[in-house]
Formats: C-alpha cells, structure tokens, sequence
C-alpha cells in the first residue's frame, strides 16, 4: 500500500522590513518610559559630563532630571510666563534659558536663585546657548534681534538686527569661539562673527527655519524647516550639499549622535527619522503618539528622549549588554566524540540496519489521510491558520480540488460557516498568488449556495461584498491595460522616431559624400 504525501504548500517570497545593522542597533532601547510636564516640551539638553543629567523646559519651569529618574531632581521656578531653551553649558556647572517676558536667566546647578539676569530683549527669547569659551552667550528672539552677551560684566557685546522675523534657533560652533549660527521665520540662516559687526555668511533655505545645529567639526551646517532638512557646506560658502524630504509635516528639531555618523530629525508628522551622514539616507524610525517639539541623545547614546506638543516625556534606555557568566559547567565530550562513525563506508559483507523516520502530519492531513474533507477544510479555516497561513488554506482547498471532493467539502454547511467562506474568499481572491484556486472556490459556492440566496442577510451581504471586491479588480486589471496600451504607443513612437533620425543621418553623410566628388 502507498504511503499518504502531505499536502504540499506553496512558497511564497515574504516582503518584510529589511533587517540592517542600524535596525537592530536603533531597536536595542527599553519600552519607553512616560513623564507627563505641565505643558509642551520646547527643549531638552544633556549634561556633556557624568552622570549625564537633562533639563527639560516646559511651560514656566526648567525640571532637571537624572538618567534613570522619573521625577525631577532640581526644578527652576523664577519665571513670570513660559521658559525656553534651557541649555547647559560645556562642564555642566551652568545653564542658561530664555524666557517669554524677554530676560535671559544664568543658572549655577548648585543653588536655586538666578547667578545673572540680561535684560535688553524687548520681546521673547526662543533661543540661547554658550559659545565655546564658555564666557559669553549668545540669544535670538522675537524682536528679530540676535545678541552676544558677556557673563562676568552681565552686559551686552554686540546686537545684531539682521533678520526680518522671529530667530527661533540658534548653535555655537565647538571649533570656533567667537561663531554662532542662527535660524529664522525669514527663511535665512545667518553665521555671526563675534569680531564683526555683522553677519559673516546667509543662507536661503526656503521654509520658516525651525532648528540648525553644526556638526563638530564646524565645516557642515543642517537646517529644519517646513518639510526639509538641508545640509550646506560652510567652507564653501554655504554651498547646499543634499535636501532631504522624508517628513510629512513640519521638522522641528535635530541632533547628531555621539559619534556623528548618524543625524536624527523629529517633525509634527509624529515620526523621528535616523539618517546616515555618508548616504544621507533613512537608516531608521522611530513612530510617536503625537506630535514631537524636541529631541535629545545622551553623550553616550545610551537615551534617547523626546517631548511632544502635549507634554509628554518619552524616555527610552538603552538594553544593557548581556554578560556571559563564566560558571561552573559540567565538561561536554569533545567534538570528535559526536562525529565518530559518521564517515565509515559499509562494507559489502556488513549488514545495514535502516531506522525509519517519523513523520508527523499535521491536523489537516490526518483527517485528508481518512477522506474527511469536510473536516480538513473546517481544520484550515481555523483563525490562526486563515489569518496568518492563508496559503496553507489554498493549498488543501486546491488539493480537494485535484481530488474531486472539492464540491462536496462545501456543500452542505449553516450560515455561519458560509459567512466564513465567504469573508476569506472575498478577502483573499484579489491577491494574484491565491486568484486561480480562490476563483474555482468563488465558482462552486455560487453554484451551490444560489437557491438560498436572499434568505440570510449576513449571507447575502457576504456575496455583495465579493462582488464588490471582483468588480474593483476587473476595475483595475482594465486601467493597468489602459496604461499599458499607452507606454507601448509611446515606446513604438520613440523607436519609429530614433531610427528615422538614424535614416536622415545616414542620407545626409550620403550627400556630402557626392558633393565633395562633384567638386574634385
């Protein structure tokens, strides 16, 4: 008697996400942690020293916050309306932040009361931070001004007044202690020397500027602003060196990884995109609840932190390295105990002794192995077979087929049966790799379930659906021919076209051939 043979399932290719390096490296952080503040997050900055504490601004409060803390450590509360843009400075003793009523307050980490207070902003200050020297601070804000001030004196250096609208971004160089860049609702990004009295270098980038951030090494300048991120080439002249578009809304902050190969953007499209700063390419993504204002890595990549418009933190930490503990284990035999024999050739006067292999069928086959059809399709329409192996379905509905039981595996079943029948065929039969065997299945429900039609609704709404389904595809099975018609006129058109040229060309060296005879 012969053996029964499984049902064959066919191999489809998968399309899934393509597993890189940079996907495995950016998906190597915890489930996130939540912070909720008292309003929208417009900043965080890390701590450039150990133990890398960051300061979130929202609302009127700066809450300072440890690595792994989830409430803050130190609060700053002296501000009359809402603060922004608190930043630290380079060894992490000070910080500074702006504010609506358009005073700049200096922070020592270790008190609570402001070391310094600059006034001279007639309106709100978006943006500060410390140049590289670390004793002077530069600001922008909404009375279109950008200014240098000087911390020891409190006083002010030097004002510029060059942009046209709000300056709502700003970075210092880290090679260059007298440059400073910032961005504006003018569409211009200004480089500033601290030695002239006016702007050095502008840039047009085309769309309200809402972040700009130098790479370390002061020689190429990103600017966010609308949908884009443009990379320009300071030594040149500001020359633009790549426009990248992968948002969809509006890109509201930057920031470069620790070691600078790896430039990441968040936007109001809730979507926070890892590009490589060699390709400039999508390297990753991250996805948000809502929208995101600020973003920030620690030194040393191990968080990443993003506040969103409804004032949310999103903490996210790193997964800490698993470590092999160097136990105690029992000693394995060797290598060479496990392979022993496996090369040895029989001889001709040795005996064989075959062991015969098990093979385990599945539901399925058994109850095809004891012709139960009905039941084998009952088994395949199971959920986590129909929903996640589809394929695995085709395959025992076309080998029923090929044994002629097809019909009568359909027949006979109640209503909700039919409805599950129904819902798959419907739902799978427009997928080319199914379509052959699912529209057979299609043919003979029809025919066997016509007499009853109009006597179930939730029938009657299943065969509707399948007829809506099978029309958008002849729908669409019509445009691609369309098309089609249409490239193959416009491809005989450019070859008829190309080779009446080639004709001309040929007829043309022909004739000045004969002329040039005829003068000799």
């Amino acid at each position: 008697m012969a053996t029964y043979k499984p049902v064959v399932v066919q191999a489809f290719p998968k399309l899934g996400e393509r597993i890189t390096q940079d996907t495995l490296y950016w998906r190597g952080y915890k489930t996130p942690v939540q912070i909720k503040e008292f309003g929208a997050v417009n900043k965080i900055d890390f701590s450039p020293v150990s133990p890398y504490n960051y300061a979130v601004t929202a609302s009127s409060r700066i809450h300072i916050y440890g690595r792994y803390s989830q409430e803050p450590i130190k609060t700053f509360s002296r501000f009359k309306d809402a603060a922004y843009c608190a930043t630290y400075r380079d060894d992490g003793n000070l910080l500074v932040a702006g504010s609506e009523e358009g005073s700049i307050r200096l922070f020592d980490l270790s008190g609570r009361a402001p070391l310094r207070q600059f006034d001279g902003p007639t309106k709100a200050v978006h943006v500060v931070g410390f140049l590289s020297d670390k004793y002077r601070i530069f600001s922008g804000g909404d009375d279109y001004s950008s200014n240098l001030w000087d911390i020891p004196s409190g006083t002010e250096i030097v004002s510029y007044s060059e942009h046209t609208d709000y300056v709502r971004c700003g970075c210092a160089s880290k090679v260059n202690a007298d440059v400073f860049v910032t961005g504006s609702y003018d569409h211009t990004v200004k480089l500033f020397d601290a030695r002239t009295k006016s702007s050095v270098m502008t840039i047009e980038h085309g769309q309200p500027v809402e972040s700009v951030l130098l790479f370390p090494s002061g020689g190429l300048l990103v600017s966010a602003g609308g949908r884009y991120v443009k990379v320009w080439d300071v030594l040149k002249g500001g020359q633009l060196l790549v426009s990248l578009k992968n948002h969809h809304k509006t890109v509201t902050c930057l920031c470069l990884n620790s070691s600078g190969q790896r430039l990441l953007s968040g936007s109001l499209d809730r979507h926070v995109k890892v590009y490589s700063t060699t390709s400039y390419k999508v390297v990753h993504s991250f996805n948000y609840a809502t929208s995101i204002l600020s973003l920030a890595l620690s030194p040393e990549d191990e968080t990443i932190v993003v506040g969103m418009t409804n004032g949310v933190l999103n903490v996210k930490h790193r997964k800490p390295e698993e470590r092999k503990e160097n136990s105690q284990k029992k000693r394995q035999p060797a290598y060479r105990t496990y392979v022993k024999g496996r090369t040895y050739v029989p001889k001709q006067e040795d005996f064989c002794v075959s062991k015969p292999v098990k093979h385990v069928l599945r539901k399925y086959d058994k109850l095809l192995k004891s012709f139960q059809s009905s039941k084998a399709l009952d088994a395949v329409l199971e959920p986590p077979i129909r929903l996640y192996t589809p394929e695995v379905t085709v395959a025992v509905m076309q080998e029923l087929h090929r044994r002629g039981t097809l019909r009568s595996a359909l027949a006979g079943r109640d209503e909700k049966q039919i409805n599950l029948l129904l819902t798959f065929v419907a739902r799978r039969v427009i997928e080319p790799r199914f379509t052959p065997v699912l529209v057979t299945v299609a043919d003979m429900i029809t025919d066997i379930y016509q007499p009853v039609v109009g006597q179930s609704a939730v029938v009657d709404r299943q065969f509707l659906k399948l007829q809506e389904a099978i029309g958008k595809e002849i729908d669409y099975q019509e445009e691609l021919l369309e098309v089609l018609g249409m490239m193959d006129t416009l491809f005989a058109t450019f070859t008829k076209k190309t080779a009446t040229s080639l004709e001309e060309k040929k007829s043309n060296g022909l004739t000045d051939t004969i002329e040039t005879n005829t003068n000799n």
